[in-house]
């Protein structure tokens, strides 16, 4: 990027690693330097938290809104009815409107960790079913459907690659490029909306509402992508052996949370300390340039930050504590993810794999099976030989420590 920008905002996105592409980088830096821009990202509620494939996204509308701007989280209280088929193998499952709104409800508790609703320049919440739900079909047809080239839209690669694949795309789909290009074109005429950012892989839905609103209303406004982040090792950011890394603490525990940034590969540290905390830039890359053992400490340093931002200083402190007492002393940390049994599930006595299994550490009975066979399994520190131990309630009269390799750990009490 030999761009040089003038306005903090576009700054910060060049130098941390942020930005993929806009659509007019001299337009929008003009626009930034000159007063407060109101910009956008779009969350559709899928499920009750967001996870951490979309903190990019969520650390852009924060430096948006530390540089002088106004973030606009819009929920997708409408479009999440139709679902974004971009870059997807099949539709998603359609969700019911009380679904949606208790969706929007957990996903509301994630922004306000990291945005300021109650600012001078406040990050405004807005949800498209305001516009969306009371649409006339031919109104609507006339009046947004006639701007859309069904060429064009055949051409975007987040339809092309469902149809090169042979792979159904419903008329319902089709219409959520649609959808999303009227959002922009309504923040823009309610809220004087001037930008809509979001990962690379919304191009072509960006694009859509800035031609549209400039054919409607004759505006100019801009679009600017974050790249589509995958670990080193090429894993989809978001994800682990485990399944997501939500965002909120009732789906995910602040130990479990911070212990996915502790695992960091030592090649993505850099990276992701410029990306995901606020420490200064050369700090980040002096942390980031650490060698062997002494990369830990940028890792630990990652995990606490990151966590600081979504869970609190105390709670990120409290994370390092417990894992410093289960890693360097072996000893059973206070907030562990833990497994709470029943008298009534231990009568007959439960499988050490069961245990696994429950607890989370493994997926399935062979999965825990495979993992005890490949002396991968503790309990209490002491190696499990045998998958078919059977544990009864005498032995969980005290907290039980299960480990799955070197880093994954969960306690077993009894209720």
């Amino acid at each position: 990027m030999t761009y040089h920008p003038k306005s903090d905002f576009m700054r910060v996105m060049i130098e941390r690693g942020f930005l993929a592409d806009c659509t007019d980088y001299q337009g929008l830096d003009e626009a930034l330097a000159k007063g407060v821009v109101p910009a956008y990202i779009g969350f559709d509620a899928t499920a009750k938290s967001l996870h951490v494939g979309s903190l990019i996204q969520i650390m852009m509308l924060r430096w948006l809104q530390k540089t002088g701007h106004q973030p606009i989280t819009l929920m997708g209280g409408g479009t999440t009815k139709v679902g974004d088929p971009s870059f997807r193998a099949e539709e998603r499952p359609l969700l019911t409107p009380a679904q949606i709104d208790d969706n929007i409800e957990g996903i509301r508790r994630v922004f306000a960790k990291y945005l300021d609703y109650g600012a001078e320049t406040p990050a405004l919440m807005l949800n498209n079913a305001e516009w969306l739900d009371g649409l006339n079909y031919l109104d609507f047809l006339r009046d947004i459907g006639r701007h859309f080239s069904v060429n064009r839209m055949l051409s975007f690669e987040s339809v092309k690659s469902r149809l090169d694949r042979e792979q159904s795309l419903s008329f319902l789909e089709f219409n959520y490029m649609i959808l999303q290009a009227y959002d922009f074109l309504e923040l823009n005429r309610r809220y004087g909306c001037l930008l809509q950012m979001g990962g690379s892989d919304q191009w072509g839905n960006i694009v859509n509402g800035i031609d549209l609103t400039r054919r409607v209303l004759d505006h100019e406004i801009y679009g600017l992508t974050s790249p589509l982040l995958t670990t080193s090792d090429g894993k989809k950011m978001g994800k682990s052996q485990s399944g997501a890394i939500w965002l909120n603490e009732d789906m995910l525990s602040p130990y479990e949370f911070w212990q996915f940034w502790r695992n960091t590969t030592d090649a993505d540290v850099g990276r992701f300390l410029k990306l995901y905390t606020e420490l200064d830039l050369a700090e980040c890359e002096r942390l980031g340039a650490l060698q062997g053992s002494e990369i830990n400490q940028a890792k630990v340093v990652l995990a606490n930050e990151v966590t600081a931002l979504c869970h609190g200083r105390a709670t990120a402190e409290a994370a390092e504590a417990t894992a410093r007492e289960v890693f360097e002393k072996g000893g059973v940390g206070d907030d562990l993810p833990t497994l709470t049994l029943s008298a009534a599930d231990v009568a007959d006595g439960i499988s050490v794999a069961q245990l696994f299994v429950r607890s989370g550490l493994s997926k399935s009975g062979k999965d825990a099976k495979r993992l005890i066979a490949e002396g991968g399994a503790r309990l209490n520190d002491d190696l499990v030989m045998d998958a078919g131990q059977m544990i009864g309630a005498g032995e969980l009269a005290e907290p039980v420590k299960l480990t799955a390799g070197r880093k994954r750990h969960a306690l077993v009490v009894l209720d």
